[in-house]
């Protein structure tokens, strides 16, 4: 093959991957091809050392791994104009959200597929994604899958089936982090500070709580929580607050509802 990654799609979550595969050096940039629709977009990424085209036959045709990094509303249409370049076990990696691996086995028979969920803080080399590699039988096939994000993300290699539990937990909860965020710094403004103050303070706080629950393995979260909650004092009555508030509820809801939604994503 003339490429190891050929990657469909020039945009945000691709431009992330391949700037981790590039600067951790897995593979050198003239073993990348990337194809897309914008040619400015390839403009950009011919700078990084890649070749580009926007021709998506030829990419599959010379790729021995394809990168689907593409909208799942432009699937149908790009698997048709690849379909007769894809060769027996062609080996793709989908970072598509609410896309089954099937649906790319339908069309190109004997595809082998590897379905990741990606997010966005990948972008900056600090993300979560859980990875469906059990297509590739062969160990080289997964560490490559593997290595594409390790440089970007901690990752959890799972069943397919679990996948839409992985978007409701880590795909979609950024977005979770930075409303909860929001209304930490809010009130932290109502209370006197300035916003930046309180931006600075909340945020730092929030990346720390991250690094201590990864750095005491050994303890629960609920041991966590009692370290900072001193009998009588501050945390516990916000942490009351909380609980009387049905938090737990509304988080179990809010996620329930992004699971459910992908699996209609799924079946659409």
């Amino acid at each position: 093959m003339k490429y190891k990654l050929g990657v469909i799609g020039a945009g945000f979550m691709s431009t992330a991957i391949i700037n981790g595969v590039i600067s951790s050096k897995i593979i050198n940039s003239n073993q990348i091809i990337v194809s897309d629709v914008n040619a400015c977009a390839l403009e950009i990424m011919a700078q990084k050392g890649v070749d580009t085209t926007q021709c998506n036959f030829d990419l599959v045709n010379e790729s021995e791994f394809v990168l689907f990094a593409i909208k799942p509303q432009n699937l149908n249409s790009v698997l048709d104009e690849i379909k007769d370049s894809a060769k027996s076990n062609q080996k793709f990696i989908s970072i598509m959200a609410g896309v089954k691996k099937e649906k790319i086995k339908k069309v190109i028979n004997g595809a082998l597929v590897a379905r990741c969920m990606p997010n966005t803080p990948c972008a900056i080399g600090c993300g979560a994604i859980g990875i469906d590699s059990s297509d590739f039988v062969q160990k080289d096939d997964v560490d490559f899958v593997n290595s594409l994000f390790s440089s970007l993300a901690s990752f959890v290699n799972l069943s397919e089936d679990k996948m839409n539990a992985v978007t409701g937990v880590s795909g979609s909860a950024p977005a979770y982090f930075y409303l909860f965020l929001k209304y930490i710094i809010d009130a932290g403004v109502k209370n006197g500070l300035d916003y930046e103050d309180a931006k600075l303070l909340a945020t730092n706080t929030m990346i720390g709580a991250g690094r201590m629950v990864l750095a005491n393995p050994e303890k629960t979260i609920e041991q966590l929580i009692d370290a900072v909650c001193s009998k009588g004092g501050t945390t516990i009555e916000a942490v009351k607050v909380f609980k009387d508030n049905c938090l737990k509820d509304i988080t179990e809801k809010a996620i329930d509802a992004c699971v459910n939604r992908s699996f209609e994503l799924e079946n659409l």
